[in-house]
């Protein structure tokens, strides 16, 4: 079968595409932005990566695969319906692939990417060979892809577009559930309804959350190792063992990922990812950190303004700093009516930058006893990290 993604280049279009390939499909794909990371991977793949101008759709293309973000504009879709291809939702297209194994579906607001890291090494190291894709990119996996030969399959399922419907799971780890794309109340109502008919083990973090020993910094990544060492036990894998490779757990890109001894790069995007984040490094770094922060987009930071003011207000100290760059613009039609200026107006101390580089010489210029680049969609902030701790290491 022979399938072209639009939008390859977002990491979950990317890890499915990854997972298809493996699966033997044929692949392809189209992006706005063709100069990122995730399209130089899938192009060293051999996935075949074009403009998204509908191009790399033609008569033999059997599936077109788009995520919510694309537009029913996007010149991709229109050659598709002019050739009568099917279009397929991401997330229909991930359960689809993922059918010949027995899911363990990881949902929630936060923390489920790392999740499925996590229970992805445990079942490894149990040898059950899970096949895994994730909303993240791990080390030592191909991406956000680990390819296996096992019963069973670990899955990030997203709940931003409520597309986890389209997934009938064996089991499920609900992480928590916070306001973010909606209510608290209404993402509470989502994941009931998800796990109800699930006929094998549900390990839900709203109701039952401990910690376990891990590998890996904070609070939040200790209730993150419970859940999955909840999980993996009820699947049957041996005490010992799970606590034993949750200590050899070798992390998720971009999750507090460490750059050097005192520069992080983390994919926090919302009040409650963004306080964990801060609270942890400034565990680890007493002193004042410096956290350069860009939003992912207008319509979550119009939706999010107070709740992160709040949040920062509440959760800086004296000594720390904000600063705070443009949104994402990722382009389409979204309203572009409010910015990071309007965030900065409500969090006394915050400093809006213009890009990058000016955040580079702003952290150049002044000393911090830790520094962290976060947001989500930008594929650049891990440079910016990078350059931050080259600079305070020389």
């Amino acid at each position: 079968m022979k399938k072209h993604l639009i939008g390859i280049g977002g990491v979950g279009m990317s890890a499915l595409a990854t997972a298809l390939l493996r699966l033997g499909h044929e692949v392809s794909g189209a992006d706005r932005n063709l100069h990122t990371p995730n399209i130089r991977f899938l192009e060293s793949l051999g996935v075949k990566c074009f403009p998204d101008d509908g191009s790399g759709i033609d008569r033999d293309t059997d599936e077109v695969i788009v995520s919510t973000a694309i537009e029913q504009t996007n010149p991709g879709i229109a050659k598709a319906q002019d050739l009568g291809i099917e279009i397929t939702h991401r997330a229909r297209a991930l359960a689809t692939a993922l059918a010949g194994y027995r899911l363990v579906a990881v949902v929630g607001t936060c923390g489920k990417s790392t999740v499925t890291a996590m229970l992805g090494h445990i079942l490894a190291e149990c040898g059950l060979d899970p096949m895994c894709v994730n909303g993240a990119n791990v080390p030592g996996w191909e991406g956000a892809v680990r390819m296996g030969r096992g019963d069973f399959a670990v899955a990030e399922v997203d709940e931003s577009d409520k597309s986890l419907v389209a997934f009938r799971p064996y089991a499920a780890v609900v992480t928590n559930a916070s306001a973010d794309h909606y209510s608290k109340e209404e993402m509470d109502e989502v994941f009931d309804a998800f796990v109800k008919d699930v006929p094998g083990p549900v390990v839900d973090g709203r109701k039952d959350l401990g910690e376990m020993a891990v590998n890996a910094l904070g609070r939040h990544n200790r209730n993150n190792a419970y859940l999955a060492y909840r999980m993996a036990t009820a699947l049957g894998c041996d005490e010992a063992k799970v606590r034993a490779a949750l200590m050899t757990f070798g992390g998720v890109e971009r999750r507090l990922q460490r750059y050097g001894g005192k520069v992080y790069d983390d994919y926090a995007h919302n009040p409650e990812k963004l306080h964990a984040m801060w609270t942890t490094v400034k565990a680890a770094h007493p002193g004042g950190i410096c956290v350069a922060w860009r939003p992912h987009g207008y319509a979550p930071l119009r939706k999010m303004l107070g709740a992160l003011a709040e949040m920062f207000n509440a959760t800086m100290a004296p000594e720390d700093k904000l600063l705070l760059l443009p949104v994402y613009d990722a382009g389409g039609t979204t309203r572009r009516d409010i910015n990071s200026g309007d965030l900065a107006k409500l969090v006394p101390g915050a400093v809006c930058v213009g890009d990058l580089d000016e955040a580079f010489e702003w952290m150049k210029a002044h000393d911090y006893d830790a520094y962290v680049t976060c947001g989500a969609r930008d594929p650049d902030l891990p440079k910016l990290a990078k350059r931050i701790a080259d600079e305070k290491a020389s």
